[in-house]
């Protein structure tokens, strides 16, 4: 099962660390507005995929470029939205997130790697999700910053990861429900 979380959180999601080396270093809020969390899993064997995401989750990002840098994010698992409400309900049952027992994943990272300029190119965190904690690691775009038009310094990311849903405890409907799932966070962070 393939998911890309744009955020899920996780998967991100979450994932926060990353920013463009034009981002000063800094504490960053996460933009809700201007960020995606997400994922893509494939159905029925590998003839499609399913595309969803979540639309509430926080996280702060505290930057600093070529150094010491720590991401932290939460996803509120109630949140998912595949566009299909039936889906939707069975994704949020016992059968997947168990949302009634398990109702966020945290992603937080552990250290950030960085290329010759200072950009970081991936991060390595613990994601839990289902009452279970794995490592996750974030492959990293920095997209972009500096001051917006408001004078609020902003910067944005691309990251990218896979998590096999088995080692969290979601075995059920394989492999009509792929077990590898893709997350795609598109983050815009602002300092507060």
């Amino acid at each position: 099962m393939k998911i890309k979380l744009a955020l899920p959180v996780l998967m991100t999601l979450v994932s926060l660390q990353a920013f463009a080396a034009k981002a000063p270093a800094g504490a960053y809020q996460i933009d809700l507005n201007h960020s995606n969390i997400g994922f893509e899993v494939g159905h029925l064997g590998g003839i499609s995929l399913v595309v969803g995401r979540f639309d509430k989750f926080t996280g702060n990002i505290q930057f600093t470029p070529g150094g010491e840098s720590h991401t932290t994010v939460e996803v509120d698992m109630a949140s998912i939205n595949t566009k299909v409400d039936q889906r939707d309900k069975h994704l949020r049952s016992n059968t997947f997130f168990d949302v009634a027992n398990f109702p966020t994943m945290k992603f937080e990272s552990v250290k950030v790697e960085y290329d010759a300029d200072g950009n970081p190119i991936s991060i390595h965190g613990n994601l839990t999700l289902h009452g279970q904690t794995r490592t996750l690691i974030l492959t990293v775009i920095p997209i972009g910053g500096g001051q917006a038009s408001t004078g609020e310094t902003r910067a944005g990311f691309k990251a990218t990861g896979v998590v096999k849903r088995s080692e969290f405890g979601m075995n059920q409907l394989l492999p009509v429900v792929a077990d590898e799932v893709t997350v795609i966070l598109n983050v815009e962070a602002a300092q507060p």
